[in-house]
């Protein structure tokens, strides 16, 4: 098995298109049927599932200059695992980030074993 990083991106835009437009009460809705599509998800998916992740918050970068803030589309991530890239990436088909919640997707990143590079490297 191969593990992925599944990165939950959204931007500003779809926050206001797709939430700050609803009534509170349709929010509120819209968060209860979330959170439960959510969590049908996790428990769908709980064997592959390595590591839960969190939600994101405020980015600082740091570089050749210093630390400074900025801003990116990460709102969260989980860690999952799967034969290869094509079927981690089936498992956030639908998924309520983007259906329910106001995310614009989810982008799938393999997890690469150190110590395989270093050795194609020498």
């Amino acid at each position: 098995m191969k593990t992925f990083l599944a990165v939950y991106l959204g931007t500003e835009e779809s926050t206001h298109q797709k939430w700050k437009s609803l009534n509170e009460k349709e929010r509120h809705e819209r968060e209860k049927q979330g959170v439960e599509a959510w969590m049908n998800w996790g428990k769908k998916h709980q064997l592959a599932i390595k590591d839960n992740g969190t939600p994101l918050g405020k980015t600082k970068r740091v570089d050749s200059s210093g630390i400074s803030d900025t801003r990116n589309n990460l709102t969260g991530y989980v860690i999952v695992e799967a034969p290869n890239a094509e079927e981690a990436a089936k498992m956030f088909l639908n998924h309520p980030h983007f259906t329910i919640f106001p995310g614009d997707g989810v982008e799938i990143i393999e997890c690469l074993n150190l110590e395989e590079v270093m050795k194609k490297k020498t």
